[in-house]
């Protein structure tokens, strides 16, 4: 695995919580770790300076987009995606399995692989375990997924059952598949809701020693107290001394109910799609930028934010970029929100050394969500 290591510094006496490190051949960095999505080499609305200047280590591409755009055999050419989108962090690439479930239009799925038709164009393309690693490889990530089927939260015992069994058989080809030493392999535990599928996934992946492991297939729709209830009984099956990565996940909630429960790893579009969408996050909650009421409002968007958006723009400014269709609106909410996040995640690394997460917690609670532990 090159230099990829991930060391336990810290376990909270509150909960399982804990402060972690993690090497990879592009920075080290500690966990708990929020990763901004570059589906497509590129976190939208954003530059590598501005992720850099926030202070993100790593962040998280997708190896279906690129295989179909613009190819990954254009992405090794360039020296690797670090190179191709200049970012000296780290990077993980997700193995495009939900992508291939979620976006295109499937064809076949077999014990082989899935065929299915691009999103784009309607070619069709057939993703194998194997292929998914020369494609990752080609990309050149830090951290690269194994190929996992992805189902919604409503399938059936039957179908979540051999969607498992499918995943764990690919995790086993994906790694008997791998050449670079340079990257670490995580396997995803699936298995909808069903706690025996789920526990059985875990036994399984665990038994193949990756160098980490992530849960799959949450946050699809189910509630989230469901979610919380997976998560209570499923981190502690996984091993201590690996990272733990929760997919898909990145709501300020989300985020200190996973740490709680012994995650070290997010991602989610979140807090950028919400901001292209001109929401904004605060500590005292969600601003619709766009509302009328922020017309002659020309404070900051958050007067506790450091982050240049609100230290430099108005409400009243960015409802008016949003309002006239100006690409810059766009960037300013974005910043802030990754910068936001950023932020809640220092916050809780902080809170886990001190012993006051669950002071913490509740204080963030009480100012963003007006007390509710949603």
């Amino acid at each position: 695995m090159g230099s990829f290591a991930f060391q336990v510094v810290h376990k909270s006496r509150e909960n399982r919580g804990r402060l972690g490190r993690l090497t990879t051949a592009h920075g080290e960095f500690a966990t708990p770790v929020f990763m901004p999505v570059g589906t497509q080499a590129t976190v939208k609305a954003m530059r590598p300076e501005d992720l850099q200047a926030i202070g993100f280590p790593i962040i998280l591409s997708n190896t279906y987009h690129l295989y179909l755009r613009p190819g990954s055999d254009l992405v090794r050419e360039a020296g690797g995606l670090h190179t191709f989108m200049n970012w000296p962090g780290a990077v993980l690439t997700d193995s495009g399995g939900f992508q291939v479930f979620s976006l295109s239009k499937l064809t076949k799925v077999t014990e082989e692989g899935v065929l299915f038709r691009s999103h784009i164009d309607g070619s069709t393309h057939l993703f194998t375990p194997e292929s998914v690693m020369r494609v990752e490889e080609d990309l050149g990530a830090d951290i690269i997924m194994a190929f996992d089927q992805c189902l919604p939260h409503v399938a059936s015992y039957e179908e979540a059952k051999a969607a498992m069994e499918r995943t764990t058989a690919w995790a086993r080809r994906c790694l008997a598949a791998k050449r670079r030493e340079d990257q670490a392999l995580f396997g995803i535990v699936q298995g909808v809701t069903y706690r025996d599928l789920r526990e059985q996934s875990a036994r399984d992946l665990v038994a193949l020693d990756l160098p980490g492991y992530a849960i799959g297939g949450l946050s699809v729709g189910e509630p989230k107290p469901v979610m919380y209830e997976v998560l209570d009984y499923l981190v502690p099956m996984l091993p201590e001394d690996k990272p733990r990565y929760l997919m898909g996940v990145g709501s300020p909630d989300c985020l200190w109910e996973g740490v709680e429960r012994g995650i070290d790893m997010f991602d989610c579009v979140f807090p950028t799609r919400i901001g292209r969408n001109g929401t904004a996050l605060t500590r005292r909650g969600r601003i619709i930028v766009r509302d009328a009421k922020y017309a002659r409002d020309f404070s900051p968007l958050d007067p506790d934010c450091a982050c240049p958006t609100c230290q430099n723009y108005t409400r009243a400014y960015l409802r008016h970029l949003f309002k006239a269709e100006e690409i810059l609106g766009l960037h300013l909410v974005t910043y802030h929100n990754l910068y936001f996040l950023h932020k809640i995640m220092e916050e809780i690394r902080t809170s886990l050394v001190n012993g006051t997460f669950a002071a913490a917690k509740q204080a963030f609670f009480n100012d963003f969500y007006g007390g509710a532990l949603k």
